[in-house]
């Protein structure tokens, strides 16, 4: 179903208007309030994905909303790698194929980097178009929400900071601080744990219809960096599906920076199948300023 209002829909009301596009507004929350992603880039990446479905690609709101949190963040990721694709004249033919496989597995028609350099006029326009005819008029509310929300925990952050300076030195540049839930502490600081599990964990994606199995993972990791991996953790899925993503907390740090050698992301083939990984963006799921999703939503999508 193509989530677009008809040319009609200038007369309908704004309740009316919010109404037809609740689906929309769910995935925009999720990725704004709940993830706590860019509220005004995320009006681009919902605009994306809306002229994805215009184009011919059904159903990309509807397939992407029930996912768990870390995969819609990922797609997310790479929706923002198609926008800066569409909004650059040169292309580097290398990288086709190799930096949006999660998109590309759940498409149900081929789709590449290539394609949208190819169509990045008419791609600019429609996003562009969307963007402004729909999802202003759609999602306004909830960005003004976001955006307070945001502007309120960053002032929370700052009086943190000047009450307790010892603090700024503990935090890692460039990544979002997690929420902790009830009970959940952070753990003391040892010897042994002195860098954070999140700081030691790559993120790893797999081609749907290649299915890769834990055991294959471990073995290919240890074959090449020896006893390494501390955890992992494949997605829950039933037996009859295929994992599509994995996270592995190493040991050490220093064996991501290994793995990746300066690249932001990289392809790896295991027994044949293509395997992406990079490192663990860990993300603010929750904030006590914004009531959570209902449970039927949020229950098995944390990161």
């Amino acid at each position: 179903m193509l989530n677009m209002m008809p040319s009609s829909s200038y007369f309908v009301s704004q309740e009316e208007f919010k109404m037809f596009h609740s689906i929309d507004r769910e995935l925009y929350t999720l990725l704004a309030i709940n993830l706590w992603r860019d509220p005004v880039e995320s009006v681009q990446i919902m605009a994306f994905w809306l002229w994805l479905e215009r184009t011919g690609f059904n159903n990309v709101v509807k397939n992407i909303l029930p996912l768990p949190y870390i995969l819609i963040n990922e797609l997310a990721d790479e929706a923002v790698t198609c926008l800066n694709c569409i909004n650059n004249d040169r292309f580097a033919s290398s990288s086709e194929n190799h930096d949006i496989p999660l998109m590309q597995s759940m498409m149900d028609k081929e789709i590449s980097l290539r394609f949208f350099h190819d169509n990045r006029l008419n791609a600019t326009q429609g996003v562009a178009k969307i963007a402004n005819d729909v999802c202003i008029r759609a999602l306004s509310d909830i960005m003004q929400q976001a955006i307070e929300r945001n502007a309120a925990q960053s002032i929370v952050d700052s009086q943190k900071m000047e009450a307790n300076p010892f603090q700024q030195s503990l935090a890692h540049p460039g990544f979002s601080k997690m929420r902790f839930g009830p009970g959940d502490m952070p753990q003391p600081w040892t010897k042994e744990n002195e860098v954070p599990p999140d700081d030691r964990t790559m993120f790893v994606t797999f081609s749907k219809g290649y299915p890769v199995q834990e055991r294959e993972v471990r073995e290919f990791f240890s074959r090449g960096y020896g006893d390494c991996i501390e955890s992992l953790y494949m997605q829950d899925v039933p037996s009859s599906e295929q994992s599509l993503f994995a996270r592995i907390v190493f040991n050490s740090a220093s064996t991501i920076d290994m793995i990746l050698n300066g690249m932001g992301k990289v392809k790896f083939t295991i027994n044949g199948k293509h395997v992406w990984a990079r490192k663990f963006v860990p993300k603010r799921t929750k904030s006590l300023l914004i009531p959570s999703l209902p449970t039927h939503l949020s229950a098995s999508q944390g990161l």
